[in-house]
């Protein structure tokens, strides 16, 4: 069975998960824009972690959009590293499945070779009390993760990191559609990378096909066409997060194109 829910912005993730009928929902700790320490829906973690369980819900948290590992500025990098920590730290406090971060880039002058050693070293130092998600990208040709080919790298690089914890992948359909990758048998194809695959972000895209733009869709308001995204969902077998601008419509859809999803 399939659990389907969605990306809660500001609400109560525990409410909007129940409304919604979703035994999984993705949120963020804090300014997902900022650098501040994780903050916690409600204030406490321990009430957030027993509301969830309550609900019988299992979280997702989405890391800060500003962490970026492979960044050889160490303005950047060194912070990036310690928020990720704690932000490893905080998802841990509160029962989260995993916590999905970006896989970052590296400025047009640099050698994107270093931006993969930086993550080698990123993983070796830093504890993952739950398992750290990295999550394909949809643009740039400094990125450590767009397609299939940056992903390879990537997992290349971390391989013999070592570290305390996993390392898993959270596939977002609209990113790798942006990136150039074909849909239709991407499961197999990442999980002949990653060995697995955690978390599907199942969005549509607003841009063609290999646009680089990151501009998620509706199910049927988009430019893939919905049947390939059930069907990859069906193929995947994860949980799915729905990042859309209408989440419940669209949990909605899936929900009545796939049979046992919940």
């Amino acid at each position: 069975m399939v659990s389907i829910g969605p990306h809660v912005h500001d609400e109560d993730p525990v409410p909007a998960a129940v409304g919604t009928k979703s035994h999984v929902v993705q949120f963020f700790l804090g300014d997902p824009q900022g650098w501040a320490d994780p903050k916690f829906p409600g204030g406490d973690a321990g009430a957030l972690r027993d509301a969830l369980a309550a609900a019988d819900v299992r979280a997702f948290i989405h890391a800060p959009y500003r962490i970026n590992v492979a960044s050889t500025n160490n303005r950047i990098r060194i912070p990036s590293r310690k928020l990720l920590g704690q932000q490893l730290a905080a998802a841990a406090s509160i029962g989260a499945q995993g916590l999905i971060v970006h896989g970052g880039h590296v400025t047009a002058d640099a050698d994107v070779s270093e931006g993969y050693e930086n993550w080698a070293k990123a993983v070796a130092r830093i504890d993952r009390p739950v398992p750290m998600l990295i999550e394909n990208t949809a643009g740039g040709d400094q990125a450590m993760a767009r397609g299939l080919d940056g992903v390879a790298r990537l997992w290349d690089a971390i391989a013999g990191a070592g570290g305390p914890g996993e390392v898993g992948f959270c596939l977002d359909t609209c990113h790798a559609f942006a990136s150039g990758e074909e849909l239709s048998g991407i499961v197999d194809r990442v999980k002949a990378v990653t060995g697995r695959i955690d978390l599907v972000h199942c969005n549509n895209s607003r841009d063609e096909f290999g646009s680089g733009r990151d501009r998620h869709a509706g199910m049927e308001k988009g430019t893939i066409d919905p049947a390939v995204l059930a069907d990859l969902i069906r193929a995947a077998g994860s949980p799915v997060i729905c990042e859309t601008p209408d989440p419940a419509a669209d949990i909605d859809w899936l929900r009545a194109h796939i049979a046992g999803a919940s």
